[in-house]
């Protein structure tokens, strides 16, 4: 199937893409990588009848190391240039790992961090592990910029907290504090190119001389109509040490607060018993990280 017609318009400043999408509301959408975008169009999911690249923006492209905000990930960086980029696997090693579990070569060759997040699937990848570390969103539109926590930027399949005329600019990463550490796992349906069955994050801080869990976040993937902290699992194991028995019982509960659906994946019933296995990989793994 061929793509529906569109007109294509090459924006030169971020003003000016955020100009367009509110001239055009509905009929417009921006493409960076792609790599999601062409797709829905294909599938006729959305027939926009603009498409606003953001190529010929300057300085979009950028993963840059700021001491005091983290790792800054542009709207133009894609998967592949974060991996390599060097500062992200000797800072942020499970972003990488996480990274690279998505898609083909040429997915992450193509396809952007922040384009990953904006088309907003439930199975994305990059959501769970950058949720848990705290990182947020930049967001230019029409009336300035803001900033949101990336837990609060999802609002369903599809579906953020951007408006008509709103643009994300990057994904900024805190610093990882002293004695925390953090793990993606993702369960894929047939081969390791396919979308998660089940993805799970988690991010642990600990006392390094009780081993006690200070404080913890663990987020599912493709369980629920967005990425969601299982918080019940979390205070199984906050202000304690994460014991095998406890790990347990929190994939247990992490199980029961999963909202799963049957779809050409899995099953409900599947996806949920593995969120059990998932969720005790990610805290072990995390756990492990942090010492």
């Amino acid at each position: 199937m061929s793509l529906p017609r569109f007109d294509y318009i090459k924006a030169s400043s971020v003003k000016e893409a955020c100009s367009l999408l509110g001239k055009y509301k509905k009929g417009a959408k921006v493409v960076a990588g792609g790599t999601d975008l062409l797709v829905r169009m294909k599938d006729r999911v959305v027939e926009p009848k603009y498409l606003i690249g953001l190529k010929g923006i300057g300085g979009l492209d950028k993963v840059v190391y700021d001491r005091k905000e983290g790792l800054r990930i542009g709207a133009l960086a894609t998967h592949k240039l974060v991996i390599s980029s060097g500062v992200a696997e000797r800072r942020y090693p499970s972003l990488v790992d996480a990274l690279e579990k998505i898609g083909t070569v040429q997915v992450r060759n193509l396809g952007t961090v922040c384009g990953n997040l904006c088309n907003a699937a439930p199975s994305a990848d990059s959501a769970p592990i950058l949720i848990v570390m705290g990182a947020k969103v930049k967001i230019a539109g029409a009336n300035g910029e803001r900033e949101v926590l990336l837990e609060k930027f999802f609002r369903g399949p599809g579906k953020t907290v951007l408006g008509a005329d709103e643009i994300v600019t990057e994904v900024v990463i805190p610093n990882e504090k002293l004695h925390s550490g953090s793990k993606y796992e993702k369960l894929f349906a047939r081969t390791s190119v396919d979308l998660a069955c089940v993805g799970a994050a988690c991010w642990v801080l600990k006392n390094p001389k009780t081993g006690v869990v200070r404080d913890i976040k663990i987020v599912l993937g493709a369980v629920a109509p967005i990425p969601m902290r299982a918080k019940g699992a979390e205070r199984i194991l906050k202000g304690k040490v994460a014991t095998a028995e406890l790990i347990k019982e929190a994939g247990e509960v992490a199980s029961q607060e999963a909202k799963p659906i049957s779809d050409i994946r899995a099953s409900a019933e599947y996806r949920r018993e593995m969120v059990k296995v998932m969720v005790r990989r990610a805290i072990k793994g995390a756990v492990e990280v942090a010492g």
